[in-house]
């Protein structure tokens, strides 16, 4: 592979993000004369782009001295003198392996995972992966949309008719305000009261025939009476009951229990 040195030092110095970054030592091999070779560290500033590691002779430096490419290649911890020391391997015979040698435990891990991650191979993979879990979600997704939504419970039961206060005729309306003695049925010349309402059940908690937990006193009578005339009183009696079930469920709902 060719690549414009130009470009690649611009790069290598640029605002662009960095990956990772840090000092390694790099093993080097020296060959003496008589066919004698040693083995010696370099410590340099290392700086991974994407899957590009560059390496400085120091941090300040305006120029790498070289540069991996990360791709077709492993990453691997390996047995030598130093400890704490990583390799990479390429997959071509007779290509050159890069020992590198990092300060510490963390540091090693850190410098394996980050260019374990840097190869475009790393990166299909992991795309392919996100395809397929959005693939999965839409599919899922489309699949809620169809199936029928279920009513709550607290719909049934307020659209049951059977628990809803039954009127015999319709009400006649005088004034603006609902009579129930307007009617031609009358019983030794007085009105007959209306149907009482019915039942209600207890709060969870309290016996049956008892009053809810929070309700005033002028609510534990019905105000239907032969003397209820006043379809407004009716509305205000029935709409303190219901104010005191909704704060019940807003405590209910703050507590954590639905």
């Amino acid at each position: 592979m060719k690549l414009n040195e130009r470009s690649v030092a611009h790069y290598a110095t640029c605002d662009s993000p960095t990956d990772h970054a840090g000092f390694l030592r790099k093993r080097v091999e020296r060959h003496h004369h008589h066919g004698h070779h040693g083995t010696s560290y370099q410590r340099r500033w290392f700086v991974l782009k994407g899957n590009l590691l560059f390496y400085f002779e120091e941090r300040e430096s305006r120029e790498p001295v070289g540069l991996v490419v990360l791709e077709g290649c492993t990453v691997e911890l390996c047995e030598a003198a130093e400890e704490f020391a990583f390799a990479i391997r390429f997959d071509d015979a007779g290509a050159k392996a890069y020992v590198l040698v990092a300060d510490g435990q963390a540091a090693m891990e850190a410098w394996v995972k980050a260019l374990s991650r840097a190869s475009f191979d790393y990166m299909r993979l992991v795309v392919r992966e996100l395809e397929k879990q959005l693939e999965e979600a839409c599919t899922s997704l489309a699949a809620c949309r169809k199936s029928p939504r279920r009513s709550s419970g607290r719909k049934r039961h307020l659209s049951n008719p059977a628990l809803l206060p039954v009127q015999e005729k319709p009400a006649v309306l005088e004034n603006g305000y609902s009579t129930w003695g307007s009617g031609p049925e009358r019983d030794g010349g007085h009105s007959k009261p209306p149907p009482l309402p019915p039942r209600r059940r207890s709060a969870a908690g309290s016996p049956a025939g008892s009053p809810a937990a929070g309700l005033s006193p002028a609510l534990q009578e019905s105000p239907v009476s032969p003397e209820t005339a006043c379809f407004a009183k009716l509305h205000h009696w029935y709409g303190q009951e219901i104010a005191v079930l909704r704060r019940e469920w807003q405590e209910r709902q703050k507590r954590g229990h639905p």
